[in-house]
């Protein structure tokens, strides 16, 4: 079973990205910046004369007494080297008094900065709805501009969430429309995130950590077209009550992102087309209690997957179009208790996917060392209608067939097929076109 990164273990802080000030800028005196110019400037220019001497020649001043112009054109050289050690010197005292200038600038725009984090940070404590929206907008503008303290502004938005929320009035009136409007503070803090991590947001806010452990969405939660492409992202306990909590299309292509111990009540939760292609993606100890799970056409092409010890309590569990291609994907020790599970026309092409120690009320028990739920009465079913085993490792070792349907009948192509399927398997069925030695084979595994 693939063991848990030693970031990744639960409970483990979240990385935090220290806030980045403005370093005063260290020049040494002056005196010395010019003595050390004078001596450099004097040093080129003997060196440029020695070269010209070396290559032309020294003249012959016994032959011949130099002229006026001779003359004057040396003392002409003479200025002109002057200049050009005048001209250095002036141009290090420019960049000197260029640097205080703009460490100045840094500093003032810095506090400015500062000032407006506390304005907008005042502002997410007021008792009025309205002047707490308007701290939101004022933090998130804040940090488009401000990438030095954008972390720190991203950290505000999300422990606002992290905060307990009032429970709903069972009353309606002036309580519950206030109840409501708090609400909305949060929707707009959410939907702000989302904005600033889709692909094509003008202020990207890709590659930063953001943690939602512990948050409560009551509501809808879209989080579609987000690209999680760095950073520590962290969804662990977090409860998601909404009819709809989407990540579809979203792209998972490095960092790090967890859902330990999440939990999905009823509704619909939908990875569609979702692309991981890179990073660690963990749903360690996840829990979808009914309603419907879906990955249909997901891209498992790189990096991490690890669905361990989910559990899948009932509902329609969806894999259909999926391609495992690169990805390692694994399934240890979940349960899908009750739910219909489906892998219709989805790809195997490379990679590594693991059912290790899964559960399947459909009559499918991966168990480890142990035989568990022999006399389970079964009634859903795992389907894998056109699926193709293509190339990549699916392991079935030890698996406990107590009934019910897991369907590899209408597979599509079987030339890599799965592994370790047992031997008295009575749900399961293979395909027929296969020979006794091929099917004795696939099933010892």
């Amino acid at each position: 079973m693939p063991r848990l990164p030693l970031p990744l273990r639960r409970d483990a802080p979240s990385r935090q990205r220290p806030f980045r000030q403005s370093r005063p800028v260290r020049l040494v005196h002056i005196g010395v910046a010019l003595t050390v110019t004078l001596i450099l400037a004097a040093a080129g220019a003997v060196g440029l004369i020695w070269g010209a001497i070396t290559w032309i020649g020294l003249p012959d001043l016994a032959a011949a007494k130099p002229t006026v112009d001779q003359l004057l054109e040396v003392v002409k050289i003479s200025l002109a080297v002057i200049a050009g050690v005048g001209g250095v010197i002036a141009l290090v005292v420019a960049y000197r008094k260029q640097r205080i200038t703009e460490s100045g600038e840094s500093r003032e725009q810095t506090k400015l900065y500062a000032e407006r984090f506390d304005k907008a940070s005042d502002k997410l404590g007021s008792d009025s709805p309205a002047v707490r929206l308007a701290g939101v907008h004022a933090l998130a503008a804040l940090a488009d501009d401000w990438q030095g303290g954008r972390q720190m502004c991203i950290d505000v938005l999300c422990a606002y969430l992290r905060m307990p929320s009032e429970p709903e009035p069972e009353l309606h009136g002036r309580e519950h429309t206030a109840w409501v409007a708090m609400r909305e503070v949060r929707s707009t803090i959410v939907r702000i995130i989302v904005t600033h991590l889709r692909r094509m947001a003008p202020n990207p806010w890709h590659g930063y950590d953001f943690d939602f452990t512990s948050v409560i969405f009551d509501a809808d939660s879209s989080f579609a077209g987000a690209v999680f492409s760095g950073g520590e992202v962290s969804f662990n306990r977090a409860v998601f009550s909404g009819d709809m909590v989407s990540f579809h299309f979203g792209e998972f292509s490095g960092g790090t992102v967890t859902f330990t111990g999440a939990v999905f009540s009823d509704g619909k939760v939908w990875f569609g087309n979702a692309q991981f292609s890179g990073g660690i993606v963990w749903f360690g100890d996840a829990v979808f209690s009914g309603g419907t799970v879906l990955f249909d056409g997901a891209l498992f092409s790189d990096g991490m997957v690890f669905l361990n010890d989910t559990e899948f309590s009932g509902g329609e569990v969806s894999f259909d179009r999926a391609e495992f291609s690169g990805a390692e994907v694994s399934f240890d020790n979940a349960n899908f208790s009750g739910s219909e599970v489906s892998f219709r026309r989805a790809v195997f092409s490379s990679g590594k996917v693991w059912f290790r120690g899964a559960k399947f009320s459909g009559g499918m028990v991966l168990s480890g060392d142990k035989t568990l739920l022999s006399r389970q009465v079964s009634t859903g079913e795992v389907l894998f209608d056109d699926a193709k085993f293509l190339g990549s490792e699916v392991s079935f070792k030890r698996a406990v067939f107590s009934g019910g349907a897991v369907d590899f009948s209408n597979v599509s192509q079987w030339s890599s097929p799965p592994t370790g399927l047992p031997a008295h398997a009575p749900g399961a069925r293979l395909p027929v076109e296969h020979s006794a030695s091929e099917t004795t084979e696939v099933r010892g595994g």
